[in-house]
């Protein structure tokens, strides 16, 4: 499967916010964003104003590098969630908090959704007892996602279960700091997803 390999800071300054996807680099100094805030390239090209089809592209481009969801699949979750009772960009973005990759990110195990998508890819997360390495697996109410009793000795884990139990984590998730793991209390509510998005704009770019 095709997958964005340059760097990633790139992204963040393509769409003029942070979109935190380096971890901890994010939240200092270092940020690429905070020295360069404007688009890469050869030259800094002076921001014009968007068209209406460019500002509903740019928020779709945004949710998609936000949850590391491919353009594909991204399509396929929109679909779905279209075809979901509810408002369409609630559902949207009740879908892509549900993936595991960024289950295990918002416990606090990993610092970012891409670092969260690699230790799910590599076996380190387990769904009611069973061994899930899909980022995009979805976590339904009821579900309970662990490190795997293999990796919990691994001293990254022990870091990071650590660093949990002082991180925010966000209501419909019950963490268990101690045994690695967190229950899916319900489903989010569009109140408690914290991501910058304007989903009534990818909502409506693929209606155009």
């Amino acid at each position: 499967m095709a997958r964005y390999t340059d760097p990633v800071c790139r992204l963040c300054r393509r769409e003029g916010v942070k979109l935190y996807l380096k971890g901890h680099r994010c939240y200092t100094p270092k940020c690429p964003i905070e020295r360069r805030a404007f688009p890469p390239g050869a030259s800094a090209p002076q921001r014009r104003k968007l068209s209406e089809y460019a500002l509903h592209l740019r928020e779709k481009q945004k949710a998609r590098r936000i949850y590391g969801v491919l353009e594909r699949q991204f399509q396929n979750t929109f679909d779905k969630a279209s075809r979901s009772k509810g408002v369409t960009g609630t559902v949207l973005l009740q879908m892509l908090e549900r993936r595991l990759d960024n289950v295990v990110f918002r416990m606090g195990i990993a610092s970012s959704r891409p670092e969260g998508r690699q230790m799910v890819r590599h076996g380190h997360f387990e769904v009611n007892g069973k061994k899930v390495n899909i980022p995009s697996y979805l976590v339904r109410v009821g579900d309970v996602v662990a490190v795997r009793q293999g990796s919990r000795s691994l001293i990254l884990f022990k870091d990071r279960a650590e660093e949990a139990r002082v991180r925010a984590t966000p209501d419909w998730l019950q963490l268990e700091p101690e045994a690695m793991r967190a229950t899916v209390l319900r489903i989010p509510e569009r109140a408690e997803v914290d991501t910058a998005l304007q989903e009534n704009l990818v909502v409506e770019h693929y209606s155009r």
